[in-house]
């Protein structure tokens, strides 16, 4: 079995208003130190919601660090005590103008643990209703019906290619075939 490393120190490298950066300094169970460069970034959620016609409700926007638009699932990050439920309906009805009636937890997954603290947590959201929320200012967000038949192929195709929305709509796919 894998033994926890100690930890012998830790040092702040930046502090950001998304994320912070740390170093850690490790002694492994082999003697040896390493550092560990660690990203601290809130927990979040994303959605798969379904309409009563069984559209996936997607949004496109741009994404800086991709240089590209991406067709992805809703999603957001956990502010303060908020919790994941509540965050997942504000983002939802942020980001697409629905809330949900049938808002179901599906699991979660760590999203990029080699590097980041971050953990994601995914809701299917089925009985959707209108309930729109500003949305953020920092965001321009174009909301897309895809029936949920042609989701495995645009994944294929290399048009949904956002890992976390791959892994949602995986997550909750199967529940309709």
């Amino acid at each position: 079995m894998t033994q926890k490393p100690e930890l012998i120190s830790q040092k702040s490298i930046f502090d950001g208003h998304i994320v912070k950066v740390k170093v850690d300094t490790l002694a492994l169970a082999n003697g040896n130190r390493v550092e560990r460069e660690i990203v601290e970034k809130s927990n979040a959620v994303v959605m798969v919601p379904i309409d009563n016609d069984d559209n996936v409700l997607l949004v496109r926007q741009w994404r800086h660090p991709a240089d590209q638009a991406l067709l992805e699932a809703p999603a957001g990050t956990v502010e303060g005590d908020e919790s994941a439920d509540d965050c997942a309906q504000r983002e939802l009805q942020e980001e697409i103008g629905y809330a949900s009636r049938n808002l179901r937890t599906l699991g979660g997954f760590w999203t990029t643990p080699g590097f980041c603290d971050e953990f994601m947590y995914v809701y299917l959201a089925r009985d959707l209703v209108e309930s729109k929320l500003p949305e953020d200012d920092d965001e321009e967000i174009q909301v897309e019906r895809i029936p949920l038949s042609r989701i495995p192929q645009l994944i294929r195709l290399g048009e949904i290619i956002d890992a976390k929305t791959i892994a949602a709509l995986l997550m909750s796919i199967h529940l309709f075939s």
